[in-house]
């Protein structure tokens, strides 16, 4: 029983998946020789991240493949209805990496509020011969407490936003098509909690009145989410994260609002042209940046493994 992990496998899902009786292969295979891999080695179950696509024609090409798996919860790079309509399962883990993105949400908040993606690239370059010109230059740092952030997507990553947000202070308002209230359940060190409910609204008022704004939502099929008229009605001096999906927000209207002060400050994980970001992009001091590592915390790649290992075990009738 072969299970190909083209883009990686946390050990713990290796281990479990190992203990019964399955071959898990790590190797990376490239997109061009991936049929004819599957094909010669009779791979049943394929585990990918976001970098593998597994399109028609791969499905179509590989009868022996039972089981598609994704380690993470977007599945825009599976054809989803397609393998489904072919008897193949598709399983994905949903819940596994929200605290790790939200909590990546708030190092581009801290850093943009901060000024840490600038002073970070220029500190070690003139920080000993401008050391005062630097902390001239940041000293307008804010807070985030008292605060309000737009959540735009209130699924499970949108919700541990808002948990994190709510204890440190923030208010919190949110816009979801098919949420109306969500009820956050903010836990404390001593296990003592609070429920807050948010009652979500119209996009539009959630740009409007946000102090920071952060996006939640799939890949977009029919243009962008965040565009110059987006930019045009929020406040100035705002800041935008995006730790979704590359192409829910328009990159060139994106830095003509940060050019024009409109927006504060971005922070990016997703790019429209993965995995070659727009220079333009890469280069603006106004961007804090990550590779498109929202769920690559050592925490929630260990969730990921498990549950993709328990997922395939109780479809194939495993114990």
């Amino acid at each position: 029983m072969k299970i190909l992990a083209n883009d990686g496998l946390d050990q713990s899902g290796i281990d479990a998946l190992t203990e019964k009786g399955f071959e898990v292969i790590t190797n990376k295979v490239p997109q061009e020789s991936l049929i004819d891999f599957i094909n010669e080695n009779q791979i049943r179950t394929i585990l990918v991240r976001s970098a593998t696509q597994v399109r028609k024609e791969l499905i179509d090409a590989c009868p022996s493949i039972e089981i598609i798996g994704r380690g993470g919860v977007g599945m825009d790079n599976i054809d989803v209805d397609y393998a489904r309509s072919k008897n193949v399962h598709v399983i994905n883990t949903p819940s596994a990496s929200s605290e790790s993105v939200a909590e990546l949400v708030f190092a581009h908040l801290f850093s943009g509020a901060r000024f840490l993606q600038d002073s970070n690239r220029k500190m070690p370059v003139v920080g000993d011969s401008e050391f005062a010109k630097l902390k001239k230059a940041y000293e307008k740092g804010i807070e985030l407490r008292g605060k309000t952030i737009g959540i735009v997507g209130m699924g499970r990553i949108g919700q541990e936003v808002a948990r994190i947000a709510l204890g440190m202070g923030m208010r919190v308002i949110a816009a979801d098509n098919n949420v109306g209230r969500a009820s956050i359940k903010v836990k404390f060190y001593n296990n003592q909690f609070i429920n807050v409910d948010i009652e979500t609204e119209p996009i539009e008022d959630v740009l409007k009145h946000a102090d920071f704004i952060t996006l939640h939502v799939p890949a977009q099929k029919n243009g962008y989410m965040i565009g110059e008229k987006e930019f045009d009605l929020m406040k100035n001096g705002v800041a935008i994260v995006n730790c979704s999906r590359g192409g829910v927000i328009d990159e060139d209207a994106l830095i003509a609002a940060l050019d024009s002060g409109k927006v504060a400050f971005a922070g990016l994980d997703v790019f429209i042209n993965e995995p070659t970001p727009s220079k333009n992009i890469l280069n603006h001091p106004k961007i804090s940046l990550t590779p498109h590592t929202g769920a690559s915390t050592v925490e929630a790649q260990d969730r990921i493994g498990l549950s993709l290992a328990e997922q395939i075990c109780s479809i194939l009738q495993i114990q």
